[in-house]
């Protein structure tokens, strides 16, 4: 009995997810943890793709890929010296993680195969972002349009705030 080619997509992705994070995890670079951070978002979003759900996979990629990772990398890529830097939190090691790790994996092994899937046909393959976008000019414009003013209501005091501390430091003389 042939593998299907859907199993295969699904296995490789996956693959790309946990090697990915394992690096972001386990890298001594931070560049190398950046980039594999890239990995497993771009992996989650072909994740969301293999399920159907293109509304996610464009916020992904949108969002998280286009957005935070990237700003992730010019952090990374323009602060200078950040091989020498002095972590704040002290390194607790692998002697604590490593238990609490196999734990984890136990109890999560144990949930997927103890528990019965119930495996049922592709109903729908329609996209969604018709759907979505239609419900939030209809039945959840008010709440749309709520979430966006408090959102702007909170970058306008975020400026507020970076503005007051930058006239801070200069009225008491200091350079950035």
């Amino acid at each position: 009995m042939p593998i299907p080619i859907s199993a295969i997509a699904f296995y490789a992705i996956s693959t790309i997810i946990v090697a990915s994070a394992l690096v972001v995890a386990f890298s001594r670079n931070i560049v190398y943890s950046a980039f594999a951070l890239l990995g497993t978002l771009i992996g989650a979003a072909a994740l969301y793709i293999y399920l159907q759900s293109d509304f996610l996979a464009a916020t992904q990629v949108i969002v998280y890929i286009g957005g935070i990772a990237v700003l992730f990398l010019f952090a990374v890529m323009l602060t200078h010296n950040i091989e020498k830097s002095v972590g704040s939190n002290p390194h607790m090691g692998l002697r604590i993680a490593a238990p609490f790790a196999f734990l984890l994996l136990g109890f999560l092994i144990y949930a997927a195969v103890d528990h019965k899937w119930n495996l049922q046909a592709v109903r729908n393959t329609d996209p969604t972002v018709n759907k979505i976008g239609n419900a939030f000019l209809n039945e959840y414009l008010l709440p749309f349009e709520f979430a966006s003013v408090i959102l702007l209501v909170v970058l306008m005091g975020a400026a507020l705030v970076a503005r007051r501390e930058i006239n801070t430091r200069i009225s008491q003389g200091e350079e950035s």
